[in-house]
């Protein structure tokens, strides 16, 4: 027994002890509003960063070293798939977040980004495919939108979070990249944005920026640091944004066409030396957030929740935590939150995505590099 502690603590320091392991039945976790038993779904995923379930209840789930594999409906896990093209699998980079189009059951496609080395360094890449029949292959690859231009240093914030809205276009999130900051000002710029296109790429008309000399038609929205979460209000109708600060301000924000968030001339955090990024944390003609974070929990993938299964969840917003670790649950009013609730934060687990399944389960990716995908079912 004495070897085993000493074991331990020699391959994790004080204050970074493995996470609790799992028992094969999982066990009944209390919390405000449900009861729910943990179990492991899935395991196996190396950096697992954005999933997307099937019709057939198989979940699509990328790796962000550069894999795409789909995980059973009894969370067996296929080979990965072929005709995924090779990503920047660096720092903050890789293959990234994963979405069915809409008409997926007639279509097949799917949507996906990554970080790409190209010409002049790295950026954010938006690529349509379409799953092969038998799920072994992704067919038809092709490149839709380049979040440029690239930058030759650094290879962090891409954002790269991507939502359909209920008219049919899509929405993809993209990062300052931490090297100019002010690139997520600049509408000429694709850095630092939330971006509006249809299906093939395309900017949509009635995008706010569409007739203004020197902007980026595709720009929806702008001033976002390295926006991780995204998804659509099913209640309201607006898209709601998770995006990370830097020491401090971690912040929630509803997505308006043409609106500036503020980074970094505005922001409620510092940098991660303490030193002063900008004395302002509002300003005239810039949009707050609507729940901000001092100490951060680095939000990324979103869900909201108005399923059968825990009713005394619905009309919550899920959020996957990175850190501090774990899962955290807003209740929402229309477009405002009203309360907050932390789950599995005891766990020490970074938690990069949450899904409601079809069962109205939910599924949350972990960010390990034996990963896994952690189900939250009625207890």
């Amino acid at each position: 027994m004495i070897k085993r502690i000493l074991a331990l603590a020699l391959a994790f320091p004080l204050g970074a002890l493995p996470p609790p392991a799992l028992a094969q039945n999982g066990e009944v976790v209390r919390s405000e509003r449900a009861n729910f038993r943990l179990t492991t779904f899935a395991s196996g995923l190396e950096r697992p960063w954005g999933m997307a379930q099937l019709p057939d209840g198989q979940l699509l789930v990328t790796e962000r070293p550069g894999r795409m594999r789909l995980v059973g409906r009894d969370g067996a896990l296929s080979r990965p798939l072929g005709g995924v093209p090779q990503v920047e699998a660096a720092s903050q980079g890789g293959l990234l977040d994963v979405a069915l189009a809409p008409d997926f059951e007639r279509s097949r496609e799917i949507f996906f980004c990554s970080a790409m080395l190209v010409q002049g360094g790295a950026l954010t890449r938006l690529t349509r495919a379409r799953l092969a029949a038998d799920g072994a292959e992704l067919e038809a690859v092709t490149p839709i939108l380049d979040a440029t231009p690239a930058q030759s240093s650094g290879r962090q914030h891409y954002g790269c979070r991507i939502a359909f809205g209920a008219d049919g276009r899509l929405f993809l999130s993209t990062g300052d990249r931490n090297v100019d900051r002010m690139r997520s000002q600049r509408l000429d710029d694709l850095a630092g944005k939330v971006l509006r296109v249809d299906r093939e790429g395309r900017p949509q008309r009635d995008n706010p920026f569409v007739d203004q000399p020197g902007a980026r038609p595709e720009v929806f929205s702008h001033g976002h640091r390295n926006p991780q979460g995204l998804a659509l209000n099913p209640w309201t109708g607006s898209l709601w944004l998770a995006e990370h600060g830097p020491r401090g301000g971690d912040e929630i924000n509803v997505l308006r066409p043409g609106a500036n968030y503020g980074w970094p001339v505005v922001t409620h955090g510092v940098n991660y030396s303490g030193t002063t990024i900008s004395e302002r944390s509002s300003a005239p003609g810039m949009v707050d957030p609507i729940r901000v974070w001092t100490p951060v929990i680095s939000p990324a993938g979103l869900a909201f929740y108005d399923a059968a299964a825990f009713p005394g969840w619905r009309r919550s917003l899920f959020v996957a935590a990175l850190n501090s670790p774990g899962l955290v649950r807003l209740t929402t009013d229309g477009d405002q939150v009203t309360g907050e609730e932390r789950l599995l934060f005891d766990r020490r687990i970074r938690m990069r995505d949450v899904l409601v399944a079809q069962d109205g389960s939910l599924l949350v990716l972990t960010d390990e590099s034996d990963g896994r995908i952690l189900r939250l079912a009625p207890g």
